[in-house]
């Protein structure tokens, strides 16, 4: 199936419910479609603003805010226990109450992570903490909420790194979130399962949960409404909320859901193939013993320094996930709510040049090795990669490297994206976009790097649409 990649407008898709279009920023459709939604009924409750003093009564003790320009920023606020310890590994634990006024005018520290492209190391295991951004001037009615989940392959990533101020002038509230990452996250192993009472594996999905629960609880004493928060992410953090949407234990949390370029992985491992990898970390990480109490004992830098560099996802444990996401939103078992979702027009080209830049110093993309790098992309045979190189031939683009760019966005990106728009138009409002901005700002890589432009060849296979 062909697309075209300069569709400005709105067109009827396969399902009534499902509404394509390319846009400029997914803020403006955000804010078009989901989070501008006035909600009637009593005033809010409101924190105290007394000039700089914005002090809030939580569930779990008083917190001071400060203000920032449009918006009072309440940071570090912590919604779980620290993982550390005998909690390493295991479901979140409420946090610890305090007395007093807490201050909340400094981030917290980020779960752990090595430096790289996205993030910024971290080694504090205490690390589940939130922030909340509210627009100053307040409002006569509960405000929409917006709790962000940052991307980084489930390996990278911080609740910090991201302006919510654009939402915020919007009369929006912001909230984001950390939730533990890599091996620490994602690492199943059976004698986890055995000590913490239930399958290992998705630790950081129920993170998110236990944030997205201590906004129900929350959210009002800012103003907000609870009845109306939209969980969004992108990448890594997008596949979160395609997972959240799928999890049994995410019902009633959230109203509406944005998946930013999550669809990458729709079919996740069964647990016995994720509890095989665990094993195998554990092997490697020191612990032959295979046993809980060695995997809790380990240095972090040891987890750390072991981990898959290649990024997370999560498994089937049969508890936060009893399915995969693909297979959950095909049979419309999911949490229905409206969602948007979709993903970049080149999206793979970063991944493509950031593969042939330090650290990872990989082969440049030859017209010799064009197959084999398909192949090694997609993980299919030689046979499959030399069916796809015809479909996207060399001749067709100005380089090798922006061939297979083609090749990884649609493959990996925009054809899972389009069957999760199918999937869900069967039974929500889903509204589908394309980010094809070709003036902003590339973040991640220097400007000698940044491929230039190149003709759509979108190609999705009659079984994926």
């Amino acid at each position: 199936m062909r697309m075209s990649g300069n569709q400005t407008g709105r067109r009827s898709g396969a399902r009534r419910n499902l509404r394509i279009g390319a846009v400029g920023t997914l803020a403006v459709v955000a804010a078009s479609v989901i989070v501008t939604t006035a909600v009637a009924g009593t005033a809010p409750t409101k924190y105290a603003r007394a000039g700089s003093r914005l002090v809030v009564a939580t569930a779990d003790g008083s917190i001071r805010g400060k203000p920032a320009g449009a918006m009072d920023e309440f940071l570090g606020l912590p919604y779980a226990a620290p993982p550390t310890g005998p909690l390493r590994w295991r479901p979140p634990h409420p946090p610890a109450r305090w007395r007093g006024i807490r201050e909340a005018t400094q981030f917290a520290p980020h779960c752990p992570q090595p430096t790289s492209y996205f993030g910024v190391a971290s080694t504090s295991e205490s690390c589940l903490y939130l922030n909340v951004f509210v627009p100053s001037a307040g409002s006569n009615h509960p405000l929409p909420v917006m709790v962000w989940l940052p991307g980084g392959a489930l390996l990278v990533g911080e609740s910090n790194d991201y302006n919510p101020a654009g939402l915020v002038r919007r009369g929006v509230i912001v909230v984001t979130v950390n939730y533990r990452l890599g091996a620490l996250g994602f690492l199943a192993h059976p004698a986890l399962a055995s000590t913490s009472g239930g399958p290992s594996g998705n630790y950081g999905l129920e993170d998110q949960q236990a944030a997205l629960r201590w906004v129900q609880a929350n959210i009002a004493r800012f103003g907000g409404n609870r009845r109306n928060v939209t969980l969004f992410g992108e990448s890594s953090g997008g596949l979160s909320v395609l997972a959240q949407l799928a999890s049994p234990g995410a019902r009633g949390l959230f109203s509406r859901a944005i998946a930013e370029s999550g669809t990458y992985n729709l079919t996740q491992a069964p647990l016995a193939t994720a509890e095989a990898a665990g094993k195998a970390f554990a092997a490697k990480a020191g612990c032959a013993s295979q046993t809980a109490a060695c995997l809790r004992s380990l240095p972090l830098q040891t987890i750390l320094d072991n981990e898959n560099f290649t990024g997370y996802r999560p498994d089937i444990d049969g508890s936060v996930l009893t399915q995969s996401i693909g297979s959950a939103l095909a049979s419309g078992q999911f949490n229905r709510v409206p969602v948007i979702i979709g993903t970049n027009h080149d999206e793979r080209r970063l991944f493509v040049a950031q593969s042939q830049l330090p650290p990872e110093d990989g082969p440049p993309v030859t017209a010799a090795n064009y197959r084999a790098m398909i192949a090694a992309t997609l993980r299919v045979p030689a046979t499959a990669a030399a069916a796809i190189a015809a479909e996207y031939p060399l001749t067709a683009y100005s380089s090798p490297a922006l061939a297979l760019g083609a090749v990884g966005t649609d493959a990996i990106f925009a054809c899972p994206a389009l069957t999760a728009d199918q999937s869900l138009s069967k039974y929500v409002p889903t509204y589908a976009y394309e980010f094809n901005d070709r003036s902003a700002p590339e973040r991640y890589l220097p400007p000698s790097a940044s491929p230039t432009a190149r003709p759509m060849n979108r190609r999705c296979s009659t079984s994926s649409a």
